[in-house]
Formats: structure tokens, C-alpha cells, sequence
């Protein structure tokens, strides 16, 4: 599509905001359930002629009921095998009609397996839509925004694209969302192509950081981790100035995170915001889709994006591995209640569990909180510990000792044959203060038994588990085992639970931590 103006030089807040007020309207009145039923209506006929549409009967599919009897819930690896292995990397109205242009690879947190999701154009379309919606947000909270008067920082992955035959290629999701964005965004978007195709996380945001101090950056997304490194950066640039973002980038309005919980983060992001006016918003952008987004202030949940190519499913975690499992959807999914997330998509995924548990808060409009993954949770001994928990915990120890979280992980900890019971072990790198471990550990055991009933019932009078142990590792230590992993930057996360043995033995060797028997 031609621009019809000159990009250059001008500021085009008022056709974001021209959308952004056109959007809002049709939101404000639309009825969640209606869309979605909309949306699986749509799905379905897109992808009736497709081999799994045939497999299952898409074209006699009437209801949200019909398709939940018809089409069983499946992982990825599920899809793998069964429709994406035997004809890949071309699927041609495999599970999606036409053919798929683009895979997002993903490692996710728990495995070091590449995943290749499907990104068809109608999902990239969906995906771009679903940005633009988060800034549609943004100005409805500030009504004299400037946002595209200056550059948009994207903290991503490498921007380059693997071609793996004709017509198809694979990378980091920002570069396929690079390569399908609106020619009149382009001269806003930072960073330029040639930095942006920069594999090596480690000289990105060294280029980046100087780099970005030439333009007038109004807004900065990307996950909270790496974005403390790159302001960290830019203090080892300009040692005199305060180390609050004011001083690097004055005209900053918004700050959009996501990846993974910002809870532990928040303490540090927040000291970074001091004097700024910029404003802080969540999204829940998955390689399967953009699911959700912040429509209010940070906790209020995040709004689900019931219109853009997503039928929402959710699943009690401990029923996921029964033959036939209840299903809800926004209908009678109850608030409150800890689910999995289920996914049909535009790309040709379908009932598909993506490993994430959220909870409902609100009904209408649908809004949500994400509370971690369903690998990642610590229920070795019936403690049934969620990663949101791990995260408030983690949290409220180190700001005890007036410290802030840089990372952690958590895993099991088996003792020797000769102790019946086990515990936890926390690898956690703190910032600020560094406090005896005991004493951080003793606070941890305490925090966990009032946020986890199980937990607490365990832990009492140690029948039936051990309390946590800590190691608390130096500055940096994460950084240099995610670099030692090849998982350093752009939409890779330091796992908040590792339950394989064997790994987690890995990272506390790497970590130097010397465990004491108790």
C-alpha cells in the first residue's frame, strides 16, 4: 500500500488517534459472547476444506458445543506429529486454508525444543491490528499523546528471516511482524533494519543503547528482563545522569511489557520510571496469537481480544489429563478460577493448550491475569505452587531486605535416601542488597504459607516437606547462563520453575550453589 503523504518528519498521532477513537466506539458496545461466537463461526468456514476441517466435520459444526464434541483439546507437539510433521515446512490446507507463509520459532521456558508455530497473513494482520489496539488504549488514558511525533522502540529478537522453502519463512515473531509492517509506521519504528537483523542480543543492545539516544523515543516495548539490561546499558553510557529513563528519553509516554510477570521486576522498572510520565502497559502477545491486553491501570487485568481471529477455551489444570475434560468458554467459565488456556486460531491451530493458566476477573468486558505456566509449577510433594505465587513471594522476601529481583528459578529439591522428605530450592539474583540466605529463605517460607493453603499445610510442624533453601548468586549470573544456553534476549525468559532434574542440576552447578543438607 502507497503512503499517500511524506512520512518523514510528521507527527502522525492524529491518524492513530482518528483509530483509536473509531475502534474504542466499536468496543464500547460490543457484546463479548457474540463475538466469539462470531469468530469460531468464521474460523470454521475459513477452514472447512481443509484436511482437518474434513477429519472433523467442520461443516456440520453449529454451536460452541458441536465443535467441543467434535474437535478434541491437543498440544502442539500433538499437531506436530499428526498434520504440521509430514508435509512441513509447506502446509497447504493442512489446517488452515491457503498456504502458511511464516513460522514463529519458540523455545518457550520449560524446553529447549523449537517450536515452529503457524503465523498465516491473516493472523500477522491480527497480530498488527492487535498492536494497534494497545495504542488505541494509550490514548484513550492520555488524551494529548504525541506517541508517533517521535521513534517506537521494539526491544526485540533478530528481525531476520530463515527461508525455508519458497514462500515460507521462520523467526523471532518481531520479524515477521517487521516484514508485514504499514509502510507509513516504518519511519517511526526503531530500531533501523540493520540493527534490527543483529542476531547477538549482547552487541544489539550495545549499538542500541547509543544508538536510540539520537532520536526522540517515545515508547520502549519488550519483556522486563531484558529491558533492565538495556537501560542498565544506557547508565554504563552516561554514568552522570540520574538512572531514571527522564534523563535518557524526556518525551517517553508508554512502556509495553510482556513475555512474563512483571511482579518481580516491578520494584526496578519502577525506580526507572521515577520523574517519567510515561505509562506502563501489559499485553499478553503469544507466539499462538495476541491474546490480551491492558485496557486499564497495571493489576486491573488485561482485556481479551474477542474479535481478531481467537475462540477462547479455558481448562481446570487437573483435569487436563483425563479423556474428556470440561470445557468452558466466556459463557460459563467461572471468575476466579485458576485455568489453562486453550486456543483455535486463524493460523489453523485448534483446541490447542498452549501451557499458559490465567483467571478470569471480569466477565464483560472478559478481562484476565496470567498465573504462570502449567509446567511451571512446583507440585512435587501436593503444594500446588503457581508461578504467579512464586513471583509475589520471591518479591515481597527481597524487598524485606530492602532488595529488588534481577531473576530467579525454582525447582525440587530430592535429599539423599536416608530423608524421607524433600523441599525447594530458589536460585535468585537479587539486586540492591544482598541478605543472608537463611534469613531470606526463613522470610520465603513465611511469604509462601500465606499465599498457598497447600503449602502451608505441608510445611506444618515439617511433616510433609522441608523448608526452601536459597542460593543466592552474584550479578549477572543469569545473564551469563542464559548466554551459555544460546537463549540470551529478545522473547527468551529465564524459567521461573525448572521441574527436570537433570536441568536444574545443571544451573546450580553453573550457579555454584553448594546445597547443605538440613
Amino acid at each position: 500500500m502507497k503512503p499517500f503523504f511524506r512520512p518523514e518528519g510528521l507527527d502522525a498521532t492524529p491518524l492513530l488517534r482518528a483509530f483509536a477513537e473509531r475502534r474504542l466506539r466499536t468496543l464500547g458496545r460490543q457484546d463479548p459472547l457474540r463475538a466469539q461466537r462470531q469468530t469460531l463461526r468464521s474460523l470454521l468456514r475459513r477452514a472447512a476444506q481443509t484436511r482437518f476441517g474434513l477429519d472433523h466435520g467442520f461443516a456440520r459444526i453449529s454451536s460452541v458445543r458441536d465443535y467441543q464434541a467434535l474437535v478434541p483439546l491437543r498440544t502442539y507437539e500433538d499437531f506436530w506429529r499428526d498434520y504440521f510433521a509430514p508435509s512441513f515446512p509447506t502446509l497447504r490446507d493442512v489446517t488452515w486454508s491457503g498456504r502458511i507463509p511464516a513460522f514463529a520459532l519458540t523455545s518457550g521456558t520449560t524446553s529447549a525444543t523449537s517450536k515452529y508455530i503457524p503465523v498465516s497473513a491473516a493472523m500477522a494482520r491480527s497480530n498488527i491490528g492487535a498492536g494497534f489496539d494497545t495504542l488505541a488504549f494509550h490514548l484513550a488514558n492520555r488524551s494529548h499523546s504525541r506517541l508517533f511525533g517521535g521513534r517506537n522502540c521494539l526491544l526485540g529478537g533478530s528481525t531476520a528471516l530463515l527461508r525455508l522453502a519458497p514462500g515460507v519463512v521462520a523467526g523471532d515473531l518481531s520479524g515477521i511482524a517487521a516484514a508485514r509492517m504499514p509502510l507509513w509506521a516504518g519511519p517511526r519504528a526503531f530500531p533501523p533494519r540493520a540493527l534490527a537483523l543483529t542476531r547477538d542480543w549482547e552487541a544489539k543492545i550495545a549499538a542500541l543503547a547509543p544508538a536510540s539516544l539520537a532520536h526522540d523515543i517515545r515508547s520502549l516495548s519488550g519483556t522486563p528482563s531484558w529491558m533492565l539490561l538495556f537501560f542498565a546499558q544506557l547508565a554504563a553510557l552516561h554514568p552522570q545522569r540520574p538512572r531514571r529513563l527522564a534523563a535518557f528519553y524526556p518525551n517517553l509516554e508508554l512502556v509495553v511489557h510482556g513475555g512474563v510477570s512483571l511482579t518481580p521486576y516491578r520494584d526496578a522498572l519502577t525506580e526507572w520510571l521515577e520523574g517519567s510520565h510515561a505509562e506502563t502497559r501489559e499485553v499478553y502477545a503469544a507466539s499462538e496469537g495476541f491474546i490480551a491486553i491492558a485496557d486499564r491501570g497495571p493489576g486491573d487485568g488485561m482485556r481479551l481480544v474477542t474479535d481478531r481471529g481467537l475462540f477462547f477455551e479455558f481448562v481446570e489444570p487437573k483435569t487436563l489429563d483425563a479423556a474428556n475434560p470440561p470445557r468452558f468458554w466466556l459463557a460459563d467459565a467461572k471468575i476466579g478460577v485458576n485455568y489453562a488456556l486453550v486456543l483455535s486460531t486463524n493460523a489453523g491451530l485448534w483446541s490447542c493448550i498452549v501451557g499458559d493458566t490465567v483467571m478470569l476477573t471480569e466477565r464483560n468486558p472478559p478481562r484476565l491475569l496470567i498465573t504462570g505456566r502449567i509446567a511451571a509449577t512446583l507440585n512435587v510433594f501436593g503444594e500446588h505452587l503457581v508461578a504467579d505465587e512464586l513471583d509475589r513471594a520471591v518479591t515481597e522476601s527481597a524487598r524485606a531486605f530492602g532488595a529488588s529481583v534481577s531473576d530467579y528459578t525454582a525447582g525440587p529439591h530430592f535429599p539423599p535416601e536416608a530423608q524421607p522428605r524433600g523441599g525447594h530450592l530458589f536460585v535468585v539474583e537479587l539486586a540492591r542488597q544482598q541478605p543472608d540466605q537463611q534469613a531470606f529463605a526463613r522470610v520465603l517460607d513465611q511469604a509462601l504459607a500465606r499465599m498457598n493453603a497447600d503449602y502451608a499445610d505441608h510445611r506444618r510442624g515439617n511433616f510433609g516437606m522441608l523448608p526452601p533453601t536459597v542460593c543466592l548468586v552474584a550479578t549477572g549470573r543469569f545473564t551469563a547462563w542464559m548466554r551459555e544456553q544460546g537463549r540470551l534476549g529478545g522473547q527468551n525468559k529465564v524459567p521461573r520453575v525448572i521441574n527436570d532434574p537433570d536441568r536444574f542440576a545443571a544451573l546450580q552447578l553453573f550457579m555454584g550453589c553448594v546445597i547443605e543438607p538440613q
